[in-house]
């Protein structure tokens, strides 16, 4: 016995360093190739050598809510104050237990219409369509009987009266320039059928008509750690997998899509959780097997400002529903695994998020369950061990504040000594602790799931902070 599992735990021990060898790697690539492409633009942007300002793309901004009426106005009014000419705002209240519907109304002088809504993809249908024109664009709000995130969106898309449409949550702030940055991929190539922006945690930033007033980073240890987390996500592997129009996520607070191919494909999936990966992995699918010329893009410098989780609580909620919406959309989707009529989609994207997205929380708790075997038997060098975790350790804390350094940089954001400290003595911490303790969130989020699976998944909120 003493013999097998001496065995086990040596292939064991291949198998991790095999694993953290091949999420080094990408880490480091991704980083590297993310901050160069962002030294790249910020250049480009101080050459000037990017569009002329006025081509424009008639954009439906689509903002699903779901019991937001201490957020949804301040959305809509930072909505109102974006830098683009031709765009509307359709407002889609699912079934809200609170006073969404009215907070909206009241506060932008909405009135009750009469709007018939084809509806082009199955939802649920409206109760009543308020609208106004006394602001700088046309906004709706469209009531109805609540179906879920997804449900609402197609209800949105149903309404929307131009050819794009952005989707993004009524808890989040467009920067002024965003519909301009995340619309030039399409300006620049017609092929373009999706478009993902980046999503910056606006908890303790103050923001005047869409920009950025003060710059600081959350009080809350737990939204800075995710501060560091979004920032090696968004720079790392969404700009490597874009350069092989290989992505396979635009994060639902803030993504750009053409409209008559989503509707092609069927819209938003209302029986799955991550309706936002599910609908890019369709994409990819459904234009990959009817042979249409394609990409789908992801704008480093189109940037939204979201509220992040400050309560462990919370967070542990977000992170499950992500995880099931992951595990849906791939086994939904399964048909693209080693399948070479995707191509780099199916051979890199699918099986890296397969293998370290997926995967991983079960990896890595399995790797501390074998580590503690090993010392059970002893059969570990522990000092080895150790040293080999540190050296991983500060490799990817060194990578994590490559990208954070490299995000404040390029978006000319001034950072205080203070926080810049607090960020060097929280990356490791984050990386370590953090990271095991949502894989230990994930691993259970299978957990009695079906009970939940079309819920919305509440988060405590507050006020945008909006000068």
């Amino acid at each position: 016995m003493y013999d097998g599992i001496k065995l086990f735990l040596e292939w064991v021990g291949y198998f991790f360093i095999a694993y953290l060898i091949g999420y080094s790697t990408f880490l480091f690539l991704s980083v590297v190739v993310g901050s160069l492409d962002l030294y790249k633009r910020n250049r480009q942007e101080m050459l000037k050598s990017i569009l002329p300002s006025d081509y424009y793309l008639p954009i439906s901004i689509i903002v699903p809510a779901y019991n937001e009426e201490v957020t949804v106005a301040d959305t809509v009014r930072s909505l109102l104050a974006l830098d683009y000419r031709s765009y509307e705002i359709i407002v889609v209240d699912d079934g809200s237990k609170d006073r969404t519907s009215e907070v909206l109304a009241e506060t932008f002088d909405m009135h009750l219409v009469h709007r018939p809504i084809r509806r082009q993809i199955n939802c649920q249908r409206e109760e009543y369509v308020y609208e106004t024109r006394a602001q700088k664009v046309a906004v709706t709000l469209i009531r109805k009987k609540n179906g879920g995130k997804a449900d609402a969106l197609n209800m949105g898309i149903n309404a929307a009266n131009f050819p794009y449409f952005i989707c993004m949550d009524a808890d989040s702030v467009l920067q002024y320039d965003s519909l301009r940055r995340i619309a030039q991929p399409i300006l620049e190539n017609g092929n373009v059928v999706a478009v993902g922006g980046i999503v910056r945690i606006s908890n303790d930033v103050e923001l005047e008509n869409g920009r950025v007033k003060h710059y600081r980073l959350p009080r809350n240890i737990l939204a800075f750690m995710q501060v560091l987390e979004y920032d090696r996500s968004f720079l790392a592997s969404r700009i490597l997998f874009d350069r092989f129009n290989g992505s396979l996520i635009i994060s639902g607070a803030f993504g750009l899509f053409k409209k008559d191919t989503v509707i092609a494909a069927g819209g938003y999936d209302s029986g799955t959780m991550g309706e936002d990966m599910e609908l890019v992995v369709k994409l990819h699918e459904y234009c990959t097997v009817n042979n249409i010329d394609y990409a789908i893009r992801y704008a480093s410098d189109a940037i939204c400002w979201t509220q992040a989780p400050e309560r462990l609580r919370d967070l542990c909620k977000q992170r499950k529903r992500w995880h099931l919406g992951l595990f849906q959309s791939m086994y939904k989707h399964r048909v693209m695994f080693s399948n070479h009529r995707f191509g780099a989609v199916s051979f890199v994207s699918y099986l890296y998020f397969l293998i370290y997205e997926l995967l991983s929380p079960f990896i890595e708790i399995f790797g501390v369950f074998t580590m503690v075997l090993a010392w059970w038997f002893d059969l570990i060098n522990v000092p080895f061990m150790l040293l080999f975790f540190l050296i991983y350790a500060v490799f990817g804390s060194v990578l994590t504040l490559t990208a954070f350094f490299s995000r404040i940089y390029t978006a000319d954001l001034t950072l205080s000594f203070g926080d810049g400290l607090k960020a060097v003595c929280l990356c490791l911490f984050e990386l370590v602790f953090l990271r095991f303790i949502l894989a230990w969130v994930r691993c259970t989020a299978f957990i009695g799931y079906r009970k939940k699976k079309l819920s919305w998944g509440r988060i405590e909120r507050r006020e945008i902070d909006l000068k």
